[in-house]
């Protein structure tokens, strides 16, 4: 908390005392959740981003697998293809996460980034009928109270858009292991392209990465023009790029933007507090947002 007296909020919402929970401003994150509370579950919205969002940065010290990685880490992959992908991460992730450089900046790196990496992973040819496999035998971790998350979502029918630059494929197949892929669930994602015999042939569609969430969420228009009356929203990302993902939404009443910083926090946590409403510090749960559904819903 900053130094506005945030006991209000503290009192409405105890989770919020969490020494993970930053909030630079209190009053407008209660005059949100006031306001979320009042549209109740008829008005609301989820957007999310799922890499290191859903899922986990870390679990006891060492690093989770996003979706890429996942197929990077995965025994279809020969030797090479992985040291190819890893010296592509060192390279590149270090860009994605300078403080020192503009949104702008790192925008045609991360092309690059995941088109090289997409052409190594169709060199592969991995098919199709594999992904169950591989999904089962990676890392991958969903945060600590995605069960509730996810089921409390369904329960009320409130619409869930994930909207990923991550391997929609993946992603889904992670979902549906843990038992949470419901029929309220939309992703958007990166998906993979297979050829008649079910190996991968290359990626559908227009690249998604980290910091294009802008143009993909106007291209999913129609998909929130349905939901026009949805115009209350709760957006859970972890990077500057993730605070697009609404950008879609014609008529917006009340957004809550929660953002996760796994990473270099003393860096970026000032960029962060600046444009989320709540920033989570190093948290591997979904607590937060699991009791702000629990006072909406």
């Amino acid at each position: 908390m900053t130094n506005q007296e945030p006991a209000v909020l503290n009192k409405m919402m105890p989770e919020f005392q969490k020494s993970s929970v930053r909030i630079k401003n209190p009053t407008r994150v209660e005059e949100t959740l006031c306001g979320l509370i009042k549209g109740g579950a008829a008005k609301l919205q989820i957007i999310t981003d799922f890499d290191m969002t859903l899922s986990r940065f870390s679990y006891k010290g060492k690093r989770c697998p996003t979706s890429h990685n996942i197929i990077d880490n995965c025994k279809l992959v020969t030797d090479e293809c992985r040291k190819k992908l890893l010296q592509l991460k060192e390279q590149y992730y270090a860009i994605e996460v300078n403080p020192g450089l503009t949104v702008e900046e790192k925008y045609p790196h991360m092309v690059e980034w995941y088109s090289k990496s997409h052409s190594l992973i169709v060199e592969q040819g991995i098919p199709k009928a594999k992904i169950k496999e591989i999904v089962e035998e990676s890392d991958v971790m969903l945060k600590e109270g995605y069960e509730d998350f996810f089921d409390k979502l369904k329960q009320y029918n409130i619409p869930v858009f994930i909207f990923s630059a991550g391997i929609g494929d993946v992603l889904e197949e992670v979902l549906r292991q843990a038992g949470v892929y419901h029929p309220n669930i939309k992703v958007v994602s990166n998906f993979m392209d297979f050829d008649e015999n079910g190996i991968l042939k290359g990626f559908k569609g227009e690249l998604i990465h980290v910091f294009n969430k802008h143009d993909g969420a106007l291209k999913n228009t129609d998909y929130f023009i349905q939901l026009k009356d949805n115009s209350n929203i709760i957006l859970l990302g972890d990077s500057e790029g993730d605070l697009k993902m609404a950008d879609g939404v014609a008529n917006v009443e009340h957004i809550l933007k929660i953002g996760y910083l796994n990473d270099k926090v003393d860096e970026l946590l000032e960029k962060y507090m600046d444009s989320y409403d709540i920033v989570l510090v190093k948290e591997e749960s979904l607590e937060v947002a699991n009791s702000i559904l629990q006072k909406i819903l």
